[in-house]
């Protein structure tokens, strides 16, 4: 009889085996990040061989991640606009200050001021920009909202089809009711047959008019103002008198102070300078509106903006008037108005 089992057979309790000793238990944790590890190499190389590495990482390079079919040659790559050096400190004299009250915790917004008198870009001073109208937060999705309200509220869709009343013929029940075998049915012109009614189709004239809050379409006037301003789109001048009717002039104009491909043109009043409505009267990419008709569409449709001082200073007395139009009324007096 082996002296570690007694008589019942079982194992004696001196001769159970011991626990695991501390090497036993670093070889196992070894095991399991040597494991780790290994997953974690798959999952590299599942990631790298997406494509989602490369991705990524052209974030912090210059080269694009994009397939080669997708990008475009070198030679329609414009070369990258320099803009102008911001007016922080200069000895040009301030032109134009701003009429309304400033809050304390603001500064006015600055910007130089040019001149159409000739092609060369010398500022002829600076300019003062409220700036809860030219220095806002930027709202994507308000922008969004007045940019799509724009394109609908005067959109109307002229689609209509015929239903099953207005389609000629089948007034005649195809086949009586029972007996033939066949499905029933009472007219040949149902939206089911072919040559038949439509169902539920469009009902023209229909009108996608809806309105958006009056401060929501103040404040992506004054977002589309802001984002030019940031962009160096936004360019301000004293006049729109040119030297000459001639289009090429102000093309030339344009190329030479880098204003892009698109130019909208903002003063107040209808009556413009003579000389530039006949130069912008055969231009597609440079065109003039008045100020009561500025919009965020035309903003974002223009590359550059061009104001007058008029322009700037007809647009900060009635954006800003919105601002304090809905005053409490209490106390409550007679009569009430809220117009300029």
């Amino acid at each position: 009889m082996r002296p570690d089992v007694t008589c019942s057979g079982r194992r004696s309790a001196s001769a159970r085996p011991s626990r695991w000793s501390v090497s036993d238990a670093a070889c196992g944790v070894y095991i399991l990040s040597i494991s780790l590890i290994c997953i974690m190499f798959r999952a590299t190389l599942t990631v790298c061989g997406g494509g989602i590495a490369k991705r990524l990482f052209s974030s912090f390079s210059g080269e694009s991640a994009l397939p080669s079919n997708l990008r475009l040659p070198p030679n329609l790559i414009g070369v990258p606009r320099e803009k102008r050096a911001f007016p922080a400190s200069t000895d040009l004299p301030v032109l134009r200050r701003c009429e309304a009250d400033i809050p304390a915790h603001l500064a006015p917004v600055q910007t130089w001021l040019q001149s159409l008198e000739s092609r060369h870009s010398e500022p002829l001073g600076v300019v003062d920009l409220h700036p809860d109208v030219f220095s806002v937060p930027v709202r994507l999705d308000i922008l969004h909202a007045v940019e799509v309200w724009q394109r609908n509220f005067k959109r109307i869709s002229y689609a209509k089809v015929k239903s099953r009343a207005e389609v000629s013929g089948g007034g005649r029940k195809p086949w009586k009711q029972k007996g033939s075998g066949r499905a029933r049915h009472g007219s040949i012109r149902s939206p089911i047959w072919r040559g038949g009614g439509v169902a539920h189709g469009p009902r023209g004239p229909t009108s996608y008019y809806y309105m958006l809050p009056m401060k929501v379409r103040v404040q992506g006037l004054k977002i589309a103002l802001t984002s030019k301003l940031a962009q160096d789109y936004l360019h301000i001048v004293d006049s729109l008198e040119i030297p000459t009717p001639d289009p090429h002039y102000l093309q030339d104009l344009a190329k030479h102070r880098q204003w892009g491909d698109s130019v909208l043109i903002v003063d107040v009043g209808e009556e413009f300078p003579q000389n530039i409505l006949q130069a912008t009267e055969s231009l597609k990419t440079i065109n003039i509106i008045p100020a009561i008709g500025l919009n965020v569409h035309s903003m974002l449709k223009h590359e550059s903006l061009v104001l007058t001082l008029e322009a700037v200073k007809f647009l900060e007395k009635k954006l800003l008037w919105h601002d304090t139009r809905f005053t409490p009324l209490y106390p409550f007096k007679l009569p009430y108005s809220d117009l300029p």
